[in-house]
C-alpha cells in the first residue's frame, strides 16, 4: 500500500554514508526531510543535493533532519559526494542512504513502474516530530525539485501546527494567514490580537502570529 498524508512513516535501518541508522533514532525530536534520486553520479541530482547542503543552516533554524536515498551503494554514495562538494561549491553532511535491494524504495513507494521499473523517481516526504507523514512531492526524475518551496512548505506546517491558521496561496513566511473556519468570528480578537479582516464570513485573515 502507498503512503498516504497523515500516516505514520514506517521506521528503517539503512547503511548511509555516514554509516549504519535507525531512520526513528536518526531524526528524534526533530522534523524530517526524505527525499529520492534515481541514482548516483547524474546531473539533476547532483545539483539537488548541492543545494540541500548549501541550505544547511536554513534546514538546522527550523529543526530538521535531512536524508536522501539512492539505489546505489554506500561506497558509491562517498565517490559521489566528493564531486557534488567539488562542483556545487558546498560540504554535504546529511546521510545518503543506501538502497541497494530497493527496501526502503518499497516501503516508501518510490519506484513507479511506468517511470522505471530499477530507478526511484525524485520523491520527498516531509515527517513531523510524531513520524507522520505531513507533505509528499513526487517529480519525474528529468526535473529538479525546488527547495525553496520545501523551505516554505516547512514554515508552513510548523506554524499551522502550533495555530488555528491556514496558509494562502504563494504564502511567504512574515505574510498574513487565514484563520481557521473552527474559530468563529466573535472569538478571534480574543485569539489573534494583532487584529483581523474580514474580506468574507469564510475567508478571515490575520498577520501572521509567531511573528
Amino acid at each position: 500500500m502507498s503512503l498516504r498524508i497523515g500516516d505514520v512513516a514506517p521506521n528503517f535501518q539503512a547503511e548511509t554514508s555516514i554509516g549504519k541508522i535507525d531512520f526513528y533514532e536518526f531524526l528524534g525530536d526533530s522534523w524530517g526531510v526524505l527525499f529520492s534520486h534515481p541514482a548516483d553520479y547524474t546531473p539533476v541530482c547532483t545539483t539537488e543535493l548541492g543545494r540541500t547542503a548549501a541550505l544547511k543552516d536554513e534546514f538546522a533554524k527550523r529543526d530538521v533532519k535531512v536524508l536522501a536515498l539512492s539505489v546505489d551503494s554506500a561506497e558509491s554514495h562517498k565517490g559521489w559526494i566528493n564531486d557534488i562538494n567539488e562542483t556545487q561549491n558546498t560540504n554535504v553532511e546529511f546521510p545518503i542512504i543506501a538502497d541497494e535491494d530497493r527496501t526502503i524504495a518499497d516501503l516508501y513507494d518510490m519506484i513507479h513502474p511506468n517511470a522505471s521499473e530499477t530507478l526511484t523517481v525524485r520523491s520527498l516526504f516531509i515527517i513531523s516530530p510524531d513520524k507522520k507523514v505531513k507533505l509528499m512531492l513526487t517529480y519525474p526524475a528529468s526535473t529538479g525539485r525546488n527547495f525553496n518551496e520545501v523551505i516554505r512548505v516547512i514554515d508552513s506546517l510548523q506554524l499551522t501546527a502550533n495555530h488555528s491558521v491556514a496558509t494562502p496561496a504563494d504564502w511567504q513566511d512574515g505574510e498574513d494567514v487565514i484563520v481557521m473556519n473552527s474559530i468563529k468570528t466573535e472569538d478571534i480578537p480574543a485569539r489573534f490580537p494583532k487584529g483581523y479582516t474580514e474580506v468574507k464570513p469564510y475567508l478571515r485573515t490575520t498577520p501572521q502570529p509567531n511573528k
